[in-house]
């Protein structure tokens, strides 16, 4: 079987073999290991890699992607087919992003929506501070613009 080294993975894919380590590690990445302890990657993996690259610019966690891949049989890469049906989930995370982002640009020229009141006129109005009463942070933004992202190790 024709298989990679790791520098060759990392120089095809352009992810660093420290990520690639990482993504081993939790559960994305299976290598073959020679007698000598060294990783080999079949080809497969350059078209995993990219269902990962592009599953994270939708905003999936690593343990969400892990979850899409071990849909897949016998760990394989995902064909296009594999990728019409787990992205077809990810339309309406995509959805509410954009127009979280369209009401973003919308209103980024009068505010921020963090209620810090150094605006002599919010257009969000924030009279008492109200929304430092709701918690830390910018209340005001989109749900989809502030998830708060997993931790690397969530399973």
């Amino acid at each position: 079987m024709d298989t990679l080294t790791i520098g060759e993975v990392a120089a095809r894919s352009g992810v660093a073999a420290s990520a690639l380590r990482y993504y081993e590690q939790q559960g994305l990445l299976a290598p073959a290991r020679t007698p000598g302890g060294a990783r080999r990657y079949p080809r497969g993996v350059l078209r995993r890699l990219a269902f990962v690259r592009a599953a994270q610019n939708v905003g999936l966690s690593l343990a969400e992607i892990r979850a899409a891949l071990a849909t897949l049989p016998d760990g394989r890469p995902p064909t296009a087919r594999d990728w019409a049906r787990l992205s077809r989930d990810w339309r309406d995370r995509l959805d509410e992003q954009i127009a979280a982002l369209v009401q973003l640009r919308d209103g980024l020229t009068s505010c921020i929506g963090c209620g810090c009141l150094s605006l002599g006129r919010c257009r969000l109005s924030n009279p008492g501070d109200v929304a430092g009463r709701e918690g830390p942070g910018a209340r005001w933004l989109p749900p989809a613009l502030r998830r708060v992202p997993p931790t690397s190790n969530a399973s």
